[in-house]
């Protein structure tokens, strides 16, 4: 048995048991990945995977358990990486961060401009998806840490904290009727096209009870992945957005009214994500902190080293 070997099983099961994927990821060949999972499966007396004719169809009940130890050594091996440069080269590194295009484009740019002024050293990578895609980044270490708007809990592997609370506002073409409406309610907003957040975003959830607790059925006619998209179809006039208040820029967004709407929808929560049990390197603290400065080392490490069934609470 070999660390390659457990890549190997690992990454089958990361491409959904495509084999050729698989060898692509890895760089190699596809029957250089069969051959080692059939040495591994041998060794152990087991098969790891369910075959039909050439082709994997399934993972076994002792694949199952095979892959979960393999992913808790492999992360123990990349722990033991990272402890190794932290003392080596403790003022260099890599720091991939997963989040959303709202979180990318209006919350992180003076977190990251404050860490590379401190850290000039590690190189930082940014990716975007929704909550879903954000989650797999993490689980698969593609990001090391990450920002998304829900808690994480249907995934044991990880952990997430409170970082920052946040609203809505509504942003109309600057001589919209929803701009001198007293007071602003609900039903106000609900006789107009609404554009907003697509339903993978946990954001939405929030908006959709809102309007269901009143009864209301809202006109959405165009949804999108981030903000930015939002306020360009609410300026061509195709309708009212509704967004996070924070993607709302009085000097960028100059040309749009707006109104803030705390007061209509329950306030959501931003939170950092991360893999149990892994070792972070003093940087990674450093940048959550700057982050979200309540969110101390002994407050991390407890999130990160305690079992999902200890129910820890963290408030922001």
């Amino acid at each position: 048995m070999n660390l390659q070997q457990l890549r190997y099983i690992l990454e089958v099961a990361r491409q959904k048991l495509n084999i050729s994927e698989a060898a692509n990821a890895l760089f190699t060949s596809q029957p250089g990945v069969s051959k080692q999972i059939r040495q591994l499966e041998e060794e152990l007396g087991v098969d790891i995977f369910v075959r039909h004719g050439k082709r994997l169809t399934g993972i076994t009940p002792p694949g199952q358990a095979v892959l979960e130890i393999a992913a808790r050594m492999q992360q123990e091996v990349n722990n033991l990486r990272k402890v190794g440069a932290e003392y080596s080269r403790s003022d260099e590194g890599q720091l991939s961060i997963a989040t959303t295009h709202t979180q990318a484009r209006h919350v992180l740019p003076p977190v990251i401009g404050e860490f590379l002024a401190r850290h000039p050293k590690v190189k930082l990578k940014l990716h975007q998806g929704n909550p879903r895609q954000i989650a797999d980044m993490l689980l698969n270490a593609d990001a090391d840490l990450a920002l998304v708007g829900e808690p994480l809990d249907e995934y044991e592997a990880l952990v997430s904290l409170p970082c920052h609370q946040w609203n809505r506002c509504i942003v109309t073409p600057p001589d919209h009727p929803l701009l001198r409406e007293e007071p602003l309610t609900l039903e106000a907003i609900a006789r107009y096209p609404l554009i907003t957040y697509d339903e993978a975003f946990s954001g939405r959830s929030a908006v959709d009870r809102a309007f269901l607790g009143r009864g209301l059925k809202p006109n959405i006619i165009l949804t999108a992945l981030d903000s930015d998209v939002i306020k360009t179809y609410v300026s061509m006039g195709l309708g009212v957005g509704l967004l996070a208040r924070i993607a709302f820029d009085p000097v960028a967004d100059r040309r749009l009214g707006m109104r803030d709407v705390a007061h209509l929808f329950e306030t959501s929560t931003t939170r950092l994500g991360l893999r149990r049990h892994t070792w972070l390197r003093g940087y990674e603290y450093d940048f959550i902190q700057a982050l979200s400065p309540h969110l101390s080392r002994k407050v991390i490490d407890r999130a990160l080293f305690s079992a999902p069934e200890d129910g820890e609470n963290y408030s922001v």
